[in-house]
């Protein structure tokens, strides 16, 4: 197995730190023992991956810091960046009892990360999994290298398949690698684990080789040469570029899409925010909180959401948006953009328009100077790909369209999960896709 990528220096993620740092085994231990234990665990049922959290916390409280880890790994295989990026504030920790007594909950993200950090130091992933068990001599194709083709990879490597993963970036990792919040995780920690995953078995990357509907050309390989060549295929290709506003003066420097821009800030030592002093961030989402916090912490003077109707429908993270706020970035709500305004190409600033109802009101519109604007108001669907696989079909909203209990797709020989199937939800989201839609390939395998 060839080692993955190391992302180079100088890159401005290297900039931030860490906003829940690793436990200590002390206060891990200190931590554990404040658990109930809950025999009807309401986080257990608020995971997707449905971890035994009491049970690895549990282990965590008698220094049994390796069967915490095995607990975790055994339903969430990317176990260690699901405790890092995880908004365990609405997912396991917010269906903690001590909520309901106004109590601070359980820190169950930072306890994970600390099981499966502390024991992945010293041993490998593999030895923590069940065994492999042997080659069988089934040949599964995976279309991107996000975390759900990672997850189901290292899954059916496990079940003795060999996995050929597909990705047409230079850098793997999908979403983990590269559309993290820096703060919460680097690019090269999630390339890590993703080498720890490949570790378990026959898992082979190609990296810069896109999949075509048509006819492939070079550095392509075509959906019908995979369903000749494979036994089965798993689409997780994730989500497209970045949605468009569409108003005048959009295109130029100084204006980004949001996952763009993170993705540069993460991966690329030549991005700098020389000269920006003052950003708008425009969208109410998760991803429009992310950059606008980045851009904070990274030193811009004035950042400011802009967001379309009033702060109460915005759908990104309450906690999110506060912990943002904390930091200084503002929020601008009710307005649109109407139009970018230049001098001679160079980004001036903005001119908003008063909304109702998250639509422009004529007549009442005001100009805000700013050097950088981030679009993040969606992405594309991913999946044009999809119309070479027959039988695969799509939503309204453009993703694949898959069995729920089974994650596949019309196409008998076709599985997908991940963003290009859920629209754009959580790294554990994937994994628990990837699980399911594993868990019904093996049987249409032949496994036993």
């Amino acid at each position: 197995m060839h080692p993955l990528p190391v992302l180079p220096d100088g890159r401005l993620e290297q900039r931030f730190s860490e906003s829940k740092p690793a436990y200590s085994a002390a206060e891990a231990v200190t931590e554990a023992n404040r658990c109930l234990y809950c025999v009807d665990a309401p986080c257990i049922k608020a995971c997707p991956t449905s971890i035994d959290i009491p049970n690895f916390i549990h282990k965590i409280s008698t220094g049994n810091t390796t069967g915490a880890a095995r607990t975790i790994l055994k339903e969430n295989i990317l176990g260690a960046s699901c405790a890092r990026v995880c908004p365990v504030e609405v997912l396991c920790a917010g269906a903690c009892v001590y909520n309901a007594w106004g109590r601070e909950p359980i820190a169950i993200g930072r306890l994970q990360r600390f099981a499966t950090e502390e024991t992945l130091e010293n041993r490998t992933m593999a030895s923590l999994m069940p065994a492999k068990k042997p080659p069988t001599g089934k040949k599964i194709a995976l279309i991107g290298a996000g975390p759900a083709s990672i997850a189901a990879a290292g899954l059916l490597a496990l079940e003795g398949h060999q996995a050929v993963i597909f990705e047409r970036k230079s850098i793997p990792g999908g979403l983990n690698s590269l559309g993290i919040a820096p703060y919460k995780q680097s690019g090269n920690q999630a390339l890590e684990e993703m080498q720890w995953v490949m570790g378990l078995g026959d898992v082979q990357l190609m990296t810069e080789v896109s999949v075509v509907a048509g006819q492939a050309g070079m550095g392509e390989v075509s959906a019908e040469a995979l369903l000749k060549d494979f036994d089965a295929v798993f689409l997780g290709m994730g989500l497209g570029a970045d949605s468009k506003l569409k108003a005048p003066g959009e295109d130029g420097e100084g204006v980004y899409g949001a996952v763009e821009l993170i993705e540069k800030i993460k991966s690329d030592p030549k991005m700098t925010l020389e000269g920006v002093k003052r950003a708008l961030v425009i969208g109410g989402g998760n991803t429009a909180i992310d950059i606008a916090h980045e851009l904070k912490l990274l030193g811009v003077a004035d950042v400011a959401m802009v967001y379309r109707r009033g702060v109460e429908s915005m759908s990104g993270y309450v906690h999110e948006l506060a912990y943002a706020r904390k930091h200084g970035v503002r929020l601008i709500e009710n307005r649109v953009v109407a139009e970018f305004e230049r001098d001679g190409g160079k980004l001036l600033g903005v001119k908003l328009a008063r909304a109702e109802n998250g639509k422009a009101m004529t007549g009442h519109e005001e100009h805000v100077a700013c050097e950088l604007v981030a679009l993040a108001i969606g992405q594309a669907t991913a999946t044009t790909i999809a119309k070479g696989f027959t039988g695969v079909e799509l939503d309204k909203h453009g993703n694949i369209t898959v069995d729920p209990k089974t994650q596949r797709t019309g196409n008998k020989k076709v599985w997908s999960g991940g963003d290009c199937v859920n629209g754009g939800k959580e790294v554990v989201n994937a994994v628990q896709e990837a699980k399911i839609a594993v868990r019904d390939m093996l049987i249409s395998l032949g496994a036993k």
